[in-house]
């Protein structure tokens, strides 16, 4: 009988600034994020205890440090003496203490955005003291006898980074801007701030594709808010460490990224209902697949956004993907539906996705009224029958990606057009051999996701030890689960025999169909995915270090197995005519 390791669950209360402590809640071992986001390095959960005359909480933990972080908290501070509870989202994640507070302390009053105020109380099922706060309010602690320092804390509005609930917090007497998600990263360490920018910085860019990609123009409002501050010198967010020694690089990537992701004016608007079955995490794996497909998208929340936006957002969009909603809905939510219809335009792309609520309006039926004005449909409705499960969001990010290339298609022909003739022909005359590409994930929940693509831009990369690199396109599906410490399968196809299994791979794939359907594998050989019956050789490779290119990602990975079916038998080789596409 096997023994299951509980997880390693740890704490860390450090002093920051003046005044200020951080209780950062360690989880070592967690895999997953929302399911469908897989972690290589664990994450943290960070709150901040501010003193000035008055003292601030800002923000609590996760509901699996209970335990300990409530006694590590009374070992810092009575809780009766914590005048404020600064909420910067309600995301279980950073709130799911904030009952077990109100328990020890039912007359501190807890400061938020409006739409969190209301999301807790469907959260506390008690009445609190509430304050709501927007971009340009204050809250003044007042002066520490000890420092002679005054905490005054301006709040900044930062709606859908990644919640609808958002709020920044800016803290003057230390100048530590407190942002919960936003610049945060999946990475678990004693290392208080950012000292190794390297070691950090892939975690960085996966969280911000993500999470925070998917509303780069959300982003970018943010950081002009973030203009108006006085110097920041710390970045205090609620996952991974503080960013406060190369917070120019931090802020720029974000800056450079959300720019990129933001030109043009076509975009996807995807809908969802906060806190409302599992629209966030479908709404997101949707979202990031089409960010995959180098398209602009926006994701709306239903609830919260103001009817005005509403419209605009929905009027201006080129795609609109919504969610089932409740059979029954409350005479707002309604109001907001009827709204997202009228906005709606005749030569838009629209799509839907079951939200499993439990008493959503049937699929068909908001399909139906999706195209009561002769829309286009980007994709069939994704009919989601069980707890979603890792293959169901790899689903909707397919589904996502194929809308993404809908929207981009002018672009990329307008891409293939526009090298020089000779350019192109000198570029063709680059041959490769050809491969396939294999990779298989299992989650927690016993579900798995998988993935298989041709490829030509294979090159070994190094000797010792032994190494190769791979060019993936950025909106190939398979490049989820190509992240650092994955492991894949390159599978090298022989020239006597290869066309088969080229035709079977080249061909689209609807989403969530099987890659593997009628072809001969062989499960178990080589960890990271699937050995195909008829290759010549197989490479078992985990992935090192990820290099971005404009269009694709350059993949390092280290070769730890691999052998040979056929010694007498040449490799498959590609000649291309053109160079500016496959």
């Amino acid at each position: 009988m096997s023994v299951v390791a509980p997880p390693r669950l740890s704490l860390q209360c450090e002093v920051i600034a003046a005044d200020t402590t951080t209780i950062r809640s360690l989880d070592w071992d967690r895999s997953r994020f929302d399911i469908e986001f897989g972690l290589r390095n664990g994450t943290t959960y960070n709150a901040f205890l501010v003193r000035g005359e008055r003292t601030a909480l800002i923000d609590t933990s996760h509901l699996k440090f209970a335990d300990t972080w409530l006694p590590l908290l009374e070992q810092e501070i009575d809780p009766l003496a914590i005048d404020h509870l600064i909420v910067s989202h309600t995301e279980p994640d950073h709130s799911g203490l904030i009952g077990h507070l109100l328990d020890r302390n039912p007359e501190i009053e807890i400061v938020a955005s409006k739409v969190a105020i209301q999301f807790l109380e469907d959260q506390v099922h008690r009445p609190f003291r509430s304050r709501a706060v927007k971009s340009g309010d204050t809250l003044d602690l007042g002066t520490n006898s000890a420092s002679g320092i005054q905490h005054r804390f301006d709040f900044l509005s930062a709606p859908n980074l990644h919640w609808p609930d958002t709020i920044f917090s800016f803290d003057h007497g230390t100048g530590i801007l407190y942002t919960c998600d936003a610049f945060g990263l999946h990475y678990c360490s004693q290392e208080l701030f950012d000292s190794d920018p390297g070691a950090i910085a892939p975690d960085f860019r996966f969280y911000y594709d993500c999470l925070m990609g998917p509303n780069a123009r959300s982003v970018l409002q943010a950081l002009k808010r973030m203009e108006g501050l006085p110097e920041i010198t710390t970045i205090a967010v609620g996952h991974g460490p503080l960013l406060r020694q190369h917070l120019s690089l931090w802020v720029g990537d974000y800056r450079d990224w959300s720019s990129q992701r933001s030109k043009g004016e076509a975009y996807a608007a995807v809908c969802y209902l906060s806190q409302y079955g599992f629209c966030d995490r479908l709404s997101q794996a949707i979202a990031r697949g089409i960010g995959k497909a180098e398209a602009q998208v926006q994701l709306v929340d239903l609830r919260a956004t103001d009817a005005q936006e509403l419209t605009a957002l929905i009027g201006e969009a080129s795609a609109v993907v919504v969610p089932t909603w409740p059979a029954a809905p409350d005479a707002e939510l309604q109001a907001q539906v009827g709204t997202l219809l009228a906005a709606l335009k005749p030569k838009q792309w629209v799509a839907c996705y079951d939200a499993y609520g439990g008493n959503d309006e049937p699929i068909d039926t908001v399909a139906a009224q999706l195209r009561s004005l002769g829309q286009k449909s980007a994709f069939d409705p994704l009919r989601i029958r069980q707890v979603p499960d890792g293959q169901d969001y790899q689903r909707c990010e397919e589904a996502g990606t194929d809308l993404g290339q809908l929207l981009t298609r002018e672009k990329t022909i307008a891409a293939m057009k526009s090298l020089d003739g000779d350019l192109d022909k000198a570029l063709g005359r680059l041959s490769g051999g050809l491969y396939v590409v294999t990779a298989r994930q299992d989650d927690a929940e016993g579900g798995s996701r998988s993935g298989a693509m041709v490829a030509s831009w294979v090159s070994q990369a190094s000797f010792d030890p032994p190494g190769l690199t791979v060019a993936v396109a950025k909106d190939r599906a398979i490049e989820a689960l190509m992240q650092v410490g994955d492991r894949f399968v390159l599978n090298i196809l022989r020239e006597d025999n290869h066309q088969v299994l080229l035709r079977h791979f080249l061909k689209r794939f609807p989403p969530g169909a099987d890659r593997f359907a009628g072809v001969t594998t062989l499960d178990g050989v080589a960890a990271g995915g699937p050995v195909l019956g008829d290759a010549l050789a197989y490479l078992g490779c985990r992935v090192v270090q990820r290099m971005e290119g404009p269009d694709h990602w350059i993949i390092y990975a280290a070769v730890e197995q691999g052998t040979v079916s056929d010694l007498e038998a040449s490799t498959a080789v590609h000649h291309r005519k053109v160079g500016n596409h496959y």
